[in-house]
C-alpha cells in the first residue's frame, strides 16, 4: 500500500468514502450489487452504509421493479466531489 492511500484512510474510512466517489463518478446506473462489487465489499455491508447515508440525505434509493437504483442527493455528490478532490491531492 502506498503513503497517499494510507494518508486518505487516516482521514476517512476508505469503504464508505469510496462509495460516495464510485457514485460519483458512475457512467451509468448503480445498483448496490454492482457497487458492492466496485469497493470489493460484501453486499450486507454495503446496504447498512447506504442506510446510513440515505438517513443522512447523501443518497437516494429508487425502487426500479425489484431493483433499487442509486443516486447522490446534491449535498451527497458536493461531498463525494470533494472528498474526491482529497484523494486525487493526495
Amino acid at each position: 500500500m502506498n503513503n497517499n492511500k494510507e494518508i486518505f484512510n487516516v482521514f476517512f474510512r476508505e469503504k464508505p468514502a469510496m462509495m460516495l466517489v464510485e457514485l460519483k463518478n458512475a457512467k451509468s446506473e448503480i445498483y448496490a450489487s454492482s457497487l458492492a462489487k466496485q469497493i470489493d465489499c460484501t453486499y450486507s455491508h454495503v446496504v447498512k452504509i447506504l442506510q446510513h447515508m440515505e438517513q443522512a440525505g447523501l443518497v437516494n434509493f429508487e425502487k426500479q421493479g425489484r431493483l433499487k437504483l442509486l443516486t447522490l442527493t446534491k449535498t451527497g455528490s458536493e461531498i463525494a466531489e470533494n472528498i474526491d478532490n482529497i484523494r486525487i491531492s493526495l
